[in-house]
């Protein structure tokens, strides 16, 4: 007789996992108990529903019970609940939702897939009223569509500015409400630093997305929220998004081990501390490979390798384990952003010495229709080299760069090995040299000292300070909007006017991204100018940095005008 499996939850972690053993063991007895309605679905396109992007909400059911029995002998119960786990009998107790009786069943092996949980704070009055709403299945996402779409419900507020929260914005904003975001953090979607993230709050504002960033939630009432600050927002329907908590109840009630975040602690195979339990998904302890500590990450790629490697390890299958580094993609309305490993403040925050360039290049052959503009960061270890992570934002393909260098960090790629990866190259498609080259070769002029430079998040200090900055763009493009301050010495006239540019204090150079600016850099260096400095991300990631702190806030604006072009 074969092995009697059970797996506790579906979706990525449990579904995977049981269709992986069935492909291992076909004599094998498979049952997953899942708490909901549905027990495969598409929960990362929930929001899409919400515009109508996903026509009918029935297309985000990936498989049903019977689909499993039909095609892999999988039984699915679903409108059922593990109330606990007996360790020592290797039985779980149920409880049928629909019928609401209660039964045990037997184990030889249990997998814990339950997933986490949206966060809803009890310390926030009014969290509980019937206008408030998180996303986490299909029925969550219905109720709430069909809430919002009643006559005079057209002002939503978006609490949360990660993942779910600017989707479900983004979907809400293209259904034809009137959305305001709050972020408790100053600026959306954390895995991006600070100065990336200005891209995405431009973008939110540009489409009428309201943004109130550095500010809590103190109050929901039935038509407005009340932030921490006091200001009132109007509300008739408000979505929480504030993140997850993994389901770890069911685990701890039954004496398993949890790590330090707080999850289910497992080995590298994923097995709990009790060696006939395996857990999988956002509930379990992840390992960062980069900071070299225990994290969460709720994503469902991981899972789903996850899931492969705990069914492997069941039947005695070797396998290795990584950890992550974070690899994430989101759609900002016509802004693409991607980003992988660690950020520039992560990096700092975990004591690991570091450095980034900010760099901008087309994303194809800037006479191809459609070429645009790449935002490009790339963190790197001082003195190694060693890369720690990149953030992408763009309107093209950001995710294929981020694939790239993604799979350096899994293969501990340094900048010289990202300079001299051969890439694939169309004019249709890409560059010659890619962002990706271009940042590698930048980073390493940096590192090895061929030139200096300052970051984007310095410039204000600058202009405040009086220091000497130089524009090497055209005089048109200067006189369409220049720093405050700055001179402007084409870099066709550099050579000409080097009489202008002092020697006995810090000069600060920039075009529009840092190309020019480079060379003209490059240039002074060659007539024993050593006082230079690259403006890192130049004049668009300047105007970029600036805008939202300025429109939002009225403070005394830095340039004359802003340019995005």
């Amino acid at each position: 007789m074969g092995k009697r499996i059970l797996i506790v939850g579906g979706v990525a972690g449990g579904a995977s996992a049981a269709a992986r053993i069935r492909r291992l063991d076909a004599d094998a007895s498979i049952t997953i108990f899942e708490r909901g309605e549905h027990v495969s679905f598409s929960n990362c396109s929930l929001p899409y529903y919400l515009s109508r992007t996903v026509e009918d909400a029935d297309y985000l059911l990936m498989m049903t019970p019977e689909g499993f029995r039909s095609s892999y002998d999988i039984e699915v119960r679903t409108n059922s609940e593990v109330l606990s786990i007996d360790r020592e009998a290797a039985k779980i107790r149920v409880r049928d939702r629909i019928a609401g009786k209660e039964y045990e069943e037997s184990y030889d092996t249990l997998v814990l897939s339950p997933g986490a949980s949206p966060i809803r704070p009890k310390s926030i009055e009014g969290v509980s009223l019937p206008h408030v709403f998180t996303v986490r299945n299909v029925n969550d996402i219905v109720n709430l569509d069909r809430y919002a779409r009643q006559e005079g419900r057209e002002n939503v507020a978006v609490i949360g500015g990660g993942f779910i929260g600017l989707e479900v914005a983004e979907n809400l904003k293209e259904a034809g409400k009137h959305v305001t975001v709050v972020e408790a953090a100053d600026q959306v979607m954390a895995p991006f630093d600070y100065d990336m993230s200005q891209i995405l709050h431009k973008e939110l504002l540009d489409n009428g997305v309201e943004l109130f960033l550095g500010d809590g939630v103190k109050a929901i009432a039935e038509d407005h929220v009340t932030l921490v600050s006091g200001r009132e927002i109007p509300a008739d329907v408000v979505v929480l998004a504030i993140g997850v908590m993994p389901e770890t109840a069911l685990a701890k009630d039954a004496g398993l081990e949890l790590g330090e975040t707080g999850a289910i602690k497992v080995s590298a195979d994923f097995c709990t501390s009790d060696p006939h339990i395996y857990a999988v998904g956002d509930a379990i302890e992840v390992y960062n490979s980069l900071t070299h500590r225990p994290a969460k990450l709720p994503l469902a790629g991981p899972a789903l390798r996850q899931a492969r490697t705990a069914a492997d390890a069941i039947y005695g299958i070797g396998g290795t384990n990584k950890g992550v580094i974070g690899s994430c993609a989101v759609r900002v309305f016509g802004m693409n952003a991607a980003a992988t490993g660690l950020n520039e403040k992560t990096a700092k925050a975990n004591g690991i010495p570091c450095d980034s360039v900010y760099t901008m290049a087309m994303d194809k052959v800037g006479i191809m229709p459609g070429s645009a503009p790449v935002h490009f960061k790339l963190v790197y270890e001082v003195p190694t080299g060693r890369i720690l992570g990149a953030q992408a934002i763009g309107t093209g393909n950001v995710d294929k760069r981020i694939d790239v260098i993604a799979t350096m960090i899994t293969m501990n790629g340094t900048l010289e090995d990202l300079k001299e990866l051969e890439l694939c190259y169309s004019p249709v498609f890409g560059t010659a040299r890619d962002i990706v080259n271009l940042a590698a070769l930048v980073a390493l002029n940096v590192l090895h000292g061929v030139f200096k430079q300052v970051h984007v998040s310095d410039v204000r200090g600058l202009v405040e300070s009086g220091a000497c900055i130089i524009d090497v763009r055209t005089p048109e493009e200067f006189d369409e909007g220049h720093l405050k301050g700055a001179v402007n010495i084409p870099l066709g006239e550099l050579r000409q006017r080097t009489s202008e540019i002092p020697k006995d204090r810090p000069v600060y150079l920039h075009c529009r991204t840092s190309q020019r600016s480079y060379n003209a850099i490059m240039a002074l260096k060659g007539r024993g100018f050593d006082n230079i400095y690259n403006i890192s991300g130049s004049f668009l990631g300047i105007s970029y940095y600036e805008y939202f702190m300025d429109t939002v806030t009225g403070r005394e604006k830095i340039l004359t005008e802003y340019n995005f072009i």
